[in-house]
């Protein structure tokens, strides 16, 4: 079961999209997806998904479990980015404000590894909590500001000052076109019901599996660049960072699991999350809070190390890990 479930996913269409566009770009091909139509493709899938869980939220009652995974998934956005920012300082070479900056990335989350891990749970007939988007909503956020008190504190040392004025940062986070679009469509989900779903179905539901195809292989081309361009600037430790990171955040999840006792589906998803990194909302974070980090280093690490692996090996072993879990 276990091997069969790993080459599934190794051989599922979207990810053999994305290795498409990884080696296209790692072998200098010209070949590109305009940025304008990649946006439109990742605003589709972020209001499909979110669309979707809210017509799952809104046939299930809110109880205690619930709101005891969103206080998991909370302290677990706010706490990982400290975990991984002293490891950086340990295992590599980087400096207080890039170690800050890459530590918000491994605390917030990918939506995309999300759609893939809930894809792959859809194929292996493993049941799913609608309510498990509106964790990933959450720990969107919480890392940012932890990247940021990181930041800060190392700043102070070297006598520098830290970022943008309030307004501007509260409106990059809190209004960045991710989170208000996810949370936008969870809240429309919830409110139409499977009654308004059905009327929209032919453009959300049943085009999703092939816009999400086009996505990948735009951000296969995207995660090939990167590690074109930035790996020169990684030494060793900060490589292995990229993936001992998303590991240390499953296992600690699992347990966690584990403990509430949650089922596969939710636990699967749960771990996925914790052991992804955002290449969206919190590299727009950056750039405006913290303008003297270094995208090259950032963006490489969580789009062109931890993204790859994640989609290709991680998500079979988070399932794995849930399985054992919920056994």
């Amino acid at each position: 079961m276990s091997a069969e479930l790993i080459f599934s996913t190794l051989l599922s269409p979207i990810v053999l999209f994305f290795v498409l566009g990884l080696g296209a770009a790692l072998m200098r091909s010209q070949m590109t997806v305009p940025q304008s139509f990649a946006k439109g493709l990742a605003i589709y899938l972020m209001m499909a998904i979110g669309l979707k869980g809210g017509v799952e939220m809104s046939k299930t009652a809110l109880t205690p479990e619930i709101f005891g995974i969103a206080a998991i998934a909370l302290i677990l956005s706010l706490g990982m980015p400290f975990l991984a920012y002293m490891m950086l300082r340990v295992t590599s070479k980087m400096s207080r404000i890039d170690a800050a900056a890459t530590a918000g990335h491994y605390g917030s989350i990918s939506i995309v590894t999300f759609v893939a891990a809930t894809q792959a749970l859809e194929l292996a007939g493993i049941v799913t909590s609608g309510y498990m988007v509106a964790m990933a909503a959450l720990m969107e956020v919480p890392a940012i500001m932890s990247a940021l008190i990181l930041a800060r504190r190392g700043m102070k040392k070297s006598g520098e000052v830290a970022g943008s004025e309030k307004g501007e940062l509260f409106r990059e986070v809190f209004l960045n076109a991710s989170v208000v679009v996810l949370v936008g469509a969870l809240a429309i989900g919830w409110i139409t019901g499977e009654a308004g779903m059905s009327k929209i179905s032919p453009f959300f539901v049943t085009p999703f599996q092939g816009v999400l195809c086009l996505f990948l292989l735009d951000m296969g081309l995207n995660a090939g660049r990167g590690l074109r361009q930035g790996w020169r600037q990684l030494d060793i430790g900060a490589l292995s960072f990229g993936i001992t990171m998303p590991l240390i955040g499953a296992a600690l999840t699992t347990a966690i699991c584990y403990a509430m006792g949650l089922s596969v589906g939710d636990a699967a998803l749960l771990i996925t999350l914790a052991a992804s990194a955002s290449y969206i909302a919190v590299p727009a974070a950056m750039r405006l809070a913290l303008p003297k980090a270094q995208p090259s280093i950032y963006l490489t690490l969580s789009l062109g190390v931890t993204f790859p692996f994640n989609l290709t090996l991680g998500i079979p072993l988070y399932i794995m890990l849930a399985q054992w879990a919920g056994g």
